[in-house]
């Protein structure tokens, strides 16, 4: 999942290799919080009132079937709700029930998982929701109209790989509702936190009279505590409260403020400095994307913003993704490697509050992570050995492109790895691409370029919810519109340690694989991994209940309120 729009986090069709295993992954893996707001959680929750959302840009999609953004997340949870969610109210995510009266019950060596579904959960127009609207939802994943989602349900239920989705009048036979209250998966190999999964938007109800196929991005049809009362593409979002939302159904959310403005369109510091000034709106008002690069340094170390400014660890990357199609000659792509100067780069993103320098696709914390170190043992580069190579390679002068997000962070960060490229006769050219549609654009592999940046967020913290996706070379031709493989690695070794990874049932043994696998993708230079990120997030004086998400990066807000 990426952490910003972007998203997707995205679709993946019919690879039909396993990216998850026989083992209860835990729901505390994560770790708890490191957020130092003080206003998380502390004193009686306000009611009424407007809370302000302040996002650079617009979501790439707020339909649940095609999210895969942590902004677009953290704001479908106020809208929808899942047949499991992440209780993070204590010291460590817990996994419960939300639709559902429980974390699934699975039967046949985890290969059927059955779910029963709360009774008395109200859509905003007061029907019922019911296990029919979940499984419909659900078949819109499979729909070439409904794409960017994540690939699990198409990856794992039985007959995924042939079926189009519900609107040629078509059911998954694998989703059965034996009632209105009960959901049951058959699934074509063994997954134990297949409940994990089902913490995601896309494991959520649709009701088919208001299903509006690829526009329902602004007219997602509420269950949760908010539904859309206007939606304004790039400029505003504002949900008001759904009167038939019920708490005594809901063991996750809260329904504290009467509406939420989220307000798209302004630059990265001017959030920054009007949530830091505190004076007006600013005061109610929460930002979801990170604090602004060239801001994150001063603010991270203002004591007089302490008691609002997250500092929230993500169980991510943030990495330089290699085309292999385009820079064919594994000693140019090995001297990016040891080229770029991951001390610039990383003050394009805030120094040393933003994250820890990475040498691997895996971070620490995730299931699965090996510490090891490929290529130079100095952030700042080994251009001497970068020269080296560049000469083995025939002293190639290539001009390549890098695709950014036209943000005056990312447009920095494209400016180090320039700095560093051009050092060894490497031109780039930089290729600014607006936020919004940032990830839309580079996972279509229409438009393909030599270097683009990404960053990722496990989707629940194993590597299985990393490499497996980013990797699997036999993924790119299933998802052209929602390509994961920004470097288009198609390496049989890579392939074959996935699907071995996928037998294993011993922890041990699959950690094992997915450190290997990820020595093989730092041997292939198909990435240049740059920081393990944190995500540090500021509101307003005025707001109280926020919860660090540690599943997200995001500062969450389904306990959020304004203060009186």
């Amino acid at each position: 999942m990426t952490r910003t729009p972007r998203t997707p986090r995205r679709s993946r069709t019919a690879a039909l290799t396993a990216s998850a295993v026989l083992i209860a992954l835990g729901a505390t893996a994560c770790g708890g919080s490191s957020g130092t707001g003080g206003s998380g959680g502390t004193g009686a929750p306000g009611k009424g009132g407007t809370l302000t959302v302040l996002d650079k840009a617009d979501f790439d999609h707020l339909d649940p079937q095609r999210v895969y953004t942590t902004e677009g997340s953290s704001m479908d949870e106020e809208i929808v709700r899942t047949l499991t969610g992440w209780d993070e109210t204590g010291s460590a995510p817990k996994l419960v029930g939300d639709l559902a009266t429980d974390t699934g019950t699975p039967s046949r060596g985890a290969t059927v998982w059955t779910f029963h579904l709360r009774h008395g959960v109200k859509y905003q127009d007061g029907t019922e929701v019911t296990a029919p609207d979940v499984k419909y939802g659900v078949e819109r994943f499979f729909s070439s109209d409904i794409n960017g989602g994540p690939p699990y349900a198409a990856q794992w239920l039985v007959g995924g790989a042939g079926y189009k989705g519900p609107y040629q009048g078509k059911e998954l036979g694998s989703i059965a509702t034996p009632d209105k209250y009960t959901i049951v998966f058959h699934l074509n190999q063994p997954v134990a936190d297949f409940n994990e999964t089902t913490a995601m938007p896309g494991w959520s109800a649709v009701p088919k009279a208001h299903d509006t196929g690829s526009t329902y991005d602004t007219k997602v049809w509420s269950d949760g505590p908010y539904m859309i009362k206007s939606y304004a593409k790039n400029k505003e979002l504002v949900l008001t409260r759904n009167t038939h939302w019920s708490q005594s159904t809901d063991p996750i959310r809260q329904q504290n403020v009467d509406e939420m403005d989220v307000r798209f369109g302004q630059d990265e510091s001017a959030i920054d400095q009007q949530i830091k000034a505190d004076v007006g709106t600013a005061r109610t008002s929460v930002q979801q994307w990170p604090i602004a690069g060239s801001d994150l340094a001063q603010l991270a170390n203002d004591p007089a913003l302490k008691s609002r400014y997250y500092k929230i660890p993500a169980p991510g990357i943030n990495y330089l993704a290699i085309n292999t199609t385009r820079v064919k000659d594994l000693k140019v792509r090995q001297a990016i490697e040891y080229a770029i100067d991951k001390t610039t780069v990383r003050g394009a993103f805030g120094g040393s509050a933003y994250g820890d320098y990475a040498t691997t696709m895996l971070s620490p914390g995730i299931g699965g992570y090996r510490r090891f170190n490929l290529y130079s043992a100095n952030p700042a580069g080994n251009l001497a050995r970068a020269r080296a190579l560049i000469k083995q390679a025939g002293n190639p002068r290539p001009t390549l492109s890098i695709a950014v997000e036209n943000t005056p962070t990312q447009e920095h960060f494209a400016d180090a790895v320039k700095t560093s490229l051009e050092r060894i006769g490497i031109h780039v050219n930089i290729s600014p691409i607006d936020a919004a549609n940032y990830f839309s654009t580079v996972d279509n592999t229409k438009n393909q370029y030599d270097l683009t940046w990404g960053d990722w967020i496990a989707d629940w913290p194993n590597a299985s919810t990393v490499l497996p996706t980013l990797f699997d070379g036999r993924l790119i031709k299933h998802n052209p519109q929602a390509n994961q493989d920004l470097s288009y690695l198609n390496d049989p070794k890579v392939d074959a340690l996935i699907d071995q990874a996928a037998r294993m049932t011993d922890v041990e043994q699959r950690n094992a694989a997915y450190g290997r696998m990820d020595q093989q993708i730092l041997k292939d230079a198909a990435v240049v991994p740059l920081m393990y990120m944190n995500f540090s997030d500021m509101s307003g004086s005025g707001v109280g209940g926020i919860i660090p998400d540690t599943i997200l990066a995001e500062p969450s807000l389904v306990h959020v309120y304004v203060k009186h």
